[in-house]
């Protein structure tokens, strides 16, 4: 009962939520408005699941105030801010639109592959939004392969990567590499690519490395020495909290990590409906808030501690998607595909989580019974 009485907290703002957008949606455009409402729902927890496991890891970190904070004004920030406010300001800058005529055109109907329209400037767009998000979420993945850890899933190449990973600054390398290549892709104004590649790259360094200095400033000495060795092993009943400035900048890097996860679902949305206000309640109201309610959860129940194989089947997911956002610069590439590929190293980290544990089980059996 305690169980069942926790993930009604958890989920009870979320599924609340997702009734009233349904019915707002409903008012809004009928029963239509309501079934594309559902879709991108669905849509978008199915592509975010890895967002919620990664975001848990983060999370973690946090005391419960800021967990709190990340339900509440996070996903404010992530339904007015990615899901409204981001495509306005991406059309009003790329057609050299006033905030009101962008909202204007929005509020328009149209074919989104008519050119002129909201979804074909927004489309357009593309380049730019994916080459930041693409290598934010590269450095990310990076960062993440090429430190060394104890417990690690693909060991056939994650152990090679830990161990090339001591050379400094690699990762900014190979995401440079990475980024020369993803511009070549592009037909037109390669060099935007670049630009917004790079600004993807000094964002991830800047939030992340003012979130670890804040972190190492706000503690020290030998407790937190004694709490930040558990941490590392993926246990989140040890790891010290964090709190203050350091976990400002940890809330900060995790709405940029949002941000950069919401990219290829924004854009993607247009392929189901270009109407700025079923895309804010069907990815916004409903996915987002349902991927942080899933993330709480995470944290809550321990299930990065349980299943130990998840954060690395998360980070996995993450690589791909920054390969899928550079790659489709010039290549169309179905939404599906990007979210089958995140469920399969997803679902297939579960699973060997799961042998893992019951390897575990029976060994320990075994002991005690000799």
């Amino acid at each position: 009962m305690p169980a069942e009485h926790s993930a009604l907290r958890i989920f009870g703002w979320s599924i609340a939520i997702t009734v009233v957008s349904l019915v707002v949606a409903y008012f809004y455009g009928g029963w239509s408005a309501f079934a594309l409402c559902l879709i991108l729902g669905v849509l978008e927890v199915s592509l975010s699941f890895d967002n919620a496991v990664v975001n848990a890891t983060v999370l973690n970190r946090m005391s419960e105030f800021w967990q709190r904070l990340f339900l509440t004004v996070g996903v404010l920030i992530a339904v007015f801010g990615m899901r409204l406010v981001f495509p306005l300001l991406i059309v009003g800058i790329t057609a050299d639109l006033g905030p009101v005529e962008a909202l204007r055109l929005a509020m328009e109907k149209g074919d989104p592959h008519e050119p002129g329209t909201y979804g074909f400037i927004l489309n357009e767009a593309h380049p730019q939004i994916a080459a930041f998000g693409g290598m934010f979420l590269l450095m990310l993945f990076l960062n993440f392969v090429f430190e060394e850890r104890e417990i690690t899933w693909l060991s056939w190449i994650e152990r090679p990567l830990a161990r090339i990973g001591k050379l400094d600054m690699l990762s900014v390398v190979v995401a440079a590499v990475a980024l020369v290549f993803a511009a070549e892709l592009a037909a037109d104004e390669p060099e935007v690519v670049l630009v917004s590649g790079i600004l993807g790259m000094v964002t991830y360094i800047t939030v992340n490395g003012l979130g670890s200095l804040f972190e190492s400033a706000g503690g020290g000495g030998e407790d937190e020495a004694d709490e930040a060795a558990p941490a590392r092993s993926g246990g989140p009943t040890a790891v010290a909290k964090a709190t203050g400035k350091a976990a400002f900048f940890l809330f900060l890097y995790l709405e940029v990590l949002d941000a950069s996860f919401s990219f290829d679902g924004v854009v993607g949305a247009f392929a189901i409906t270009a109407d700025p206000i079923i895309i804010a309640l069907g990815l916004g109201f409903i996915g987002a808030m349902f991927v942080r309610s899933i993330t709480v959860y995470l944290v809550r129940k321990g299930t990065l501690s349980e299943y130990v194989y998840l954060e690395h089947g998360a980070h996995w997911a993450i690589g791909a998607l920054a390969a899928i956002l550079l790659v489709s610069i010039g290549v169309h590439i179905d939404e599906i595909i990007t979210g089958l590929v995140g469920v399969a190293f997803i679902g297939a980290a579960f699973l060997t989580s799961v042998l893992r544990n019951r390897r575990n089980a029976e060994t320990e059996e075994l002991v005690h019974a000799g």
